[in-house]
């Protein structure tokens, strides 16, 4: 079975049987991070948007292993021009088969802006099928009703972020659960900086007590199944 990895804030380490999977890997300067960008090897990496702290150190990570990167077309050309080039672009509602899964872009209400300043096109979550298991991972995101949609896919694990001020926080996280109605679900982008401390207890114990889903806490560097 698939294992799935908190790196710190809204990083994740996939690994199926054959494959090792990074999402938005902010490592380097990461307050919360618990390796560096120079310590991962993986086959793929995700990108959901432009932001510095989810594009993180995509670039080099890419360079110097050649993995591939699922991106935005906007991000995707942006990294072309940074001298990446194993890139597979998408967009908003695309999926597409891979050797490793199956990978759906979804909505998400955020921004995307690159490092530079250039357009990083929509912000995006990612539904991954992997080993008959399915992921989301909601990106940064505000709460949003078509969530309801998503959750038809049938979530094993959903990965939302929690830290308020620039996502939803742990109210809308909870009514966003309701929404999803997976059968775990994890929270990310919180503590890492004092603007988005939260409770992670309270949050766990507003999950059990207004969704049916199973929270599950990780502190950066542990390990959950999918």
């Amino acid at each position: 079975m698939a294992t799935v990895r908190w790196l710190g804030h809204a990083a994740f380490e996939v690994r199926t049987a054959d494959h090792l999977l990074l999402i938005d890997p902010f490592l380097n300067g990461n307050p919360a991070g618990i390796v560096a960008a120079d310590e991962v090897s993986p086959d793929v990496i995700l990108v959901t948007h432009g932001h510095g702290d989810h594009i993180g150190d995509t670039v080099d990570i890419a360079k110097r292993t050649g993995a591939l990167v699922i991106a935005n077309f906007e991000i995707g050309e942006w990294l072309a021009r940074q001298g990446v080039t194993n890139c597979h672009t998408m967009h908003l509602g695309g999926q597409h088969a891979f050797k490793f899964g199956t990978v759906r872009m979804t909505l998400a209400h955020h921004g995307s802006m690159l490092p530079d300043g250039s357009c990083g096109g929509n912000p995006a979550g990612l539904l991954l099928t992997l080993e008959g298991r399915t992921l989301y991972h909601a990106g940064d995101t505000a709460l949003f009703s078509d969530m309801q949609l998503i959750g038809e896919h049938g979530i094993d694990l959903a990965i939302l972020p929690i830290g308020d001020n620039y996502t939803m926080g742990p109210e809308d996280s909870v009514k966003a659960t309701r929404f999803l109605n997976p059968a775990r679900v994890l929270p990310c982008h919180y503590n890492t900086w004092p603007l988005i401390e939260q409770d992670a207890g309270a949050w766990t114990a507003a999950i059990r007590r207004d969704t049916t889903s199973e929270p599950v806490v990780l502190q950066p560097g542990e390990t959950c199944e999918l």
